[in-house]
Order: C-alpha cells, then structure tokens, then sequence
C-alpha cells in the first residue's frame, strides 16, 4: 500500500510530469513554464525538440534524453538523483507524458522508491480529438497504436468489435488508409472521425461513415500524426444473433453463407452487407480482392 501527500517536505526530490504542446506551442500553461523553470533536470525524449520549446520560453535548465531505447538504465539514474535530493521534470515530445510515450517505468520505479509523482494537467491529443469528434464523450476507451502488421491488427479489431464505447487510436499518416479500411472491413460501417494537426494552422477533422471516409481516402493524402475517433457498437453484447460472425473476415463470411446456405455470391454478399452495416460494392469489392 502506498499513500503520498504530494506536497509534503521530503528529503527527496519531487518528480514531475509535465506536458507539453501538441502543436500550438501557446499550449503551455503558466504553471509548467515555471515548474520547468524551477527543477533541477529535465528528462526529455528527444532533447533537440525539446530544446526549441525551452528557447521559446527562455528555460534554461539542463535537459537529459529519456526515451523508450534507454528508459530501463536511464530509469536507475534519475531515481538516484531524485532520491538524493533533485527535482526533475519528465516531459514527452508532445503531449502528456506516459500516455503512448516513455514515462511509465520511471513512474512505477518512483513510486515504488516511495518519492512524490507530481502530474501536471495540460495538453493531450487523445481528449482534444475526441470532443472535437462530435462522437459520444459519455464513455470512451483509450487504445493507442494499433499493431503495425495486418492479421495482429484484425484481431485487435475484432476484440473490440462489442465495446459500446467510443474508441481512441493513434495512428501515422503512413498507416491511416490501410488502418481506416481494416477498420470498416473489421468493425463495418460505423461513424469515425480522423483528427490531424491538432492545434496547428492546419487543423483538420474528417468526419463521416467508415465506407465515406474510406473512400474520400483512396483520393487524398493526409499528412502530420492522426488521432482516429470510431463510435462504439451499437448492438449489446448479449446480442448473440447478430454477432455470430464477428470471427470472420469479409471473405470468410461469405463463403460461410456460400457453403452452408448455398447462395449465389450475389447473395451471400448482400446478407453480408446487412450483417455488417455495409455497402453492398465495398463487400463485392473486398471478397474479390
């Protein structure tokens, strides 16, 4: 059991999780300027771009690299210092630190040296792009970066098939098109919404059905990191009839209905099509890819 006051006189240092702009570089509060102005170190992840958020803000306090490639041994080194006394501040390249970034082992190895964690509110990709989404707020699920390979990403997908919340992504403008289809091919033809540049000049939503957002896709490019934003399912859990197929593919469920009804493919694609709550092309359109 572990019980910190945070703001209790110690004689270690204080770690402190700070966020930081995730594009708009007048993101940063007034008490994270100063907090970062006061330690005694910095851990950044990339200490070069964090170095042109500390010009802009006239901070001058050293910075050390902190980062997923020496997060374990580098870890060992800020707890020594934080132990004998130091304050350090932990910051990501974006954002708040822990969530999709490094920070959560020198958290876990803090709290276990029993020295104060103190966090920092401020800007985070995840929440922005989901108020902004205009998808439902009331309950949503954080996932992250999906899995880079494609069978590892369907199963991914069809894991979360029956949330009923909201789900969050990460994904890279080099993975978007192939993540927004494997999407509609997996989860069918739910609301998403891509969310890019947040913050910047070139801020942008995309909203729609799956099958429209695929499609629009196919002819645009989108560049900078995404945050993507689909609606939960709408159908419960319990709802066994509806969801018999969820372990299948788009090709494996129509030949499923192929096989064991004997339909034509003409057929077997629109039940598909009902089934999933998709276009009856899209469906034609993956089976004979």
């Amino acid at each position: 059991m572990n019980i910190q006051a945070s703001f209790a006189t110690s004689e270690y240092g204080k770690l402190y999780i700070v966020p930081t702009p995730i594009g708009h570089l007048a993101d940063m509060t007034y008490r994270a300027v100063q907090t970062l102005q006061d330690v005694q170190l910095i851990a950044a992840e990339d200490t070069r771009h964090t170095k042109k958020l500390l010009n802009h803000y006239e901070i001058s306090t050293p910075l050390i690299s902190y980062h997923e490639h020496n997060e374990q041994e580098r870890s060992d080194q800020l707890i020594d210092q934080l132990v004998n006394g130091e304050h350090i501040a932990l910051v990501s390249d974006a954002g708040m630190p822990g969530i999709s970034d490094p920070g959560h082992i020198l958290i876990q190895r803090a709290i276990a040296a029993e020295i104060a964690i103190i966090v920092l509110p401020g800007a985070n990709a995840a929440l922005t792009a989901l108020i902004g989404s205009g998808l439902s707020t009331d309950k949503f699920l954080f996932y992250g970066f999906l899995p880079r390979k494609q069978k590892a990403k369907r199963d991914i997908l069809a894991a979360l098939k029956n949330q009923l919340e909201t789900i969050i992504f990460y994904e890279s403008p080099f993975r978007i098109k192939n993540t927004v289809a494997t999407i509609y091919h997996e989860l069918g033809n739910r609301q998403i919404v891509i969310a890019r540049e947040l913050t910047k000049q070139f801020e942008t939503y995309i909203r729609g059905k799956a099958s429209e957002v695929n499609r629009w896709l196919k002819t645009n490019d989108i560049k900078g990191e995404c945050c993507l934003i689909v609606s939960g399912s709408e159908q419960a859990e319990s709802n066994e009839q509806s969801l018999w197929w969820s372990p299948f593919s788009v090709v494996e469920h129509v030949n499923h209905y192929k096989e064991t009804e004997h339909l034509t493919t003409k057929e077997a694609v629109k039940n598909v099509a009902k089934d999933r709550q998709m276009g009856p092309r899209d469906v034609y359109q993956m089976y004979h890819r």
